[in-house]
């Protein structure tokens, strides 16, 4: 059986559509499973590509649905229009029995719609209704054969597992029976062994990924320097990136008010991985970066100050520590404590 995955972007939500490979394998162990992604994402297949000792993903498809935009805007059409062609004949490549979207959105059921050849052997499948706080448009239904409809409130894992459970005729998986796994544990040890990009001692620092695309989400700047300051006293480094002119000004407020933190200059999501496993410790606010910590089950606070925990709480492992939700920050004392919980 060959079955498709569609999950465009962006870093999260790559992330928690993970575990519908393990899924598929525990169900069809030798399916040909591909992913189309944005080309901006492809580094978070890799660890699960198959090799002679796993059998995970075969194949990943780079989409250039961004790429080719900016080049429209640029007047570089030829350009654009070279790069799509050069796409749909990857998702072309096969014959594909399954396709699973689980993104929602009418980009992502497009690429869904052109990798599909078949009217009669293939069948795609999708989300059907909207879930809170997610995005969701519901043109991208017409581009279903099989609309699936999953509760309001579900967790962005389990929506991914629960899609694909029913595209392939199967029960939903419990979170208790099946929890979710993401990467290998090979991974982390590779990422353990690599050179730190930062030149960081492993173990010695805490990233704490205070920023994020929407303002409502971050949490406190005091707060922040009354964990960082505890952090130094502990004789660790806190770390406060950022990715954007505006997240380093505030990065530059708070390691100007903590001595002894660290401003780091800009670094990859790629990075990122070897940065947060070679961390003691992860903290920071409801954002892809700190998803990233969670997956790869290390310690992790995850701190919700305007958007719910249920849709992202990191559930799946002891080592990952949710703290806050809607509207409902968590205290400095909170944080505080299961910073001491997860040092202990």
């Amino acid at each position: 059986m060959n079955i498709l995955l569609v999950k465009l972007s962006s870093l999260g939500d790559v992330l928690h559509n993970l575990p519908v490979v393990w899924d598929i394998r525990a169900q069809y162990p030798d399916a040909h499973i591909a992913w189309a992604v944005e080309e901006g994402y492809v580094h978070l297949l890799e660890p699960l590509k198959s090799t002679p000792e796993l059998r995970g993903i075969d194949e990943v498809i780079p989409v250039c649905l961004r790429r080719a935009k900016k080049d429209l805007f640029r007047g570089r059409v030829k350009k654009a229009i070279a790069a799509f062609i050069k796409m749909k004949k990857a998702l072309r490549s096969k014959h594909w029995h399954v396709i699973v979207e689980t993104q929602g959105l009418i980009k992502s059921a497009l690429i869904a719609s052109l990798a599909k050849q078949s009217m009669v052997t293939t069948s795609v499948y999708g989300i059907g209704n909207q879930t809170q706080y997610s995005g969701y448009e519901p043109m991208a239904r017409f581009f279903y054969d099989q609309s699936i409809q999953v509760p309001f409130q579900l967790h962005a894992v389990d929506r991914s597992r629960a899609i694909l459970a029913s595209s392939l005729q199967a029960a939903w998986p419990s979170r208790d029976i099946a929890p979710p796994q993401f990467y290998p544990s090979e991974y982390l040890t590779q990422l353990r062994r690599q050179t730190n990009p930062l030149g960081f001692v492993a173990n010695q620092y805490v990233m704490c990924f205070h920023a994020t695309a929407r303002i409502a989400k971050a949490w406190n700047e005091a707060a922040w320097v009354a964990i960082a300051q505890y952090l130094v006293s502990q004789g660790l480094t806190p770390v406060f990136p950022w990715g954007n002119a505006a997240e380093k000004v505030v990065s530059e407020r708070l390691v100007a008010q903590v001595p002894g933190a660290n401003l780091p200059p800009a670094f990859t999501i790629a990075q990122a991985a070897t940065l947060v496993a070679q961390a003691r410790l992860t903290i920071g606010v409801d954002t892809g970066l700190t998803h990233y910590s969670a997956v790869l089950n290390l310690p992790t606070i995850e701190l919700y100050i305007d958007s719910p925990r249920w849709k992202t709480e990191g559930y799946w492992s002891t080592q990952v520590i949710n703290l806050g939700d809607m509207r409902t920050p968590p205290t400095v004392d909170e944080v505080l404590l299961a910073v001491q919980q997860l040092l202990a």
